[in-house]
């Protein structure tokens, strides 16, 4: 079969690229940063409790059924 020939690229020409990479990235700043934690942990602990609920309404729901 054929061998295709492949060059590595050196190591300071990748940690550079990634460098340049990072250097696109917009970092949020710190109130809008606080804002959306706020808002990731107030909807995880509204989910939770949704799903508790659902939970304790369907175990006593088959409780129900199984004793019948």
């Amino acid at each position: 079969m054929g061998e295709s020939k492949t060059e590595k690229a050196s190591k300071t020409s990748w940690f550079a690229g990634m460098k340049a990479e990072f250097d696109k990235i917009i970092w949020p700043d710190k109130k809008s940063l606080t804002r959306q934690t706020v808002a990731v942990i107030a909807v995880s602990v509204a989910l939770g409790l949704i799903i508790a609920v659902v939970d304790v309404i369907i175990k006593y729901g088959v409780d129900a059924l199984v004793n019948l």
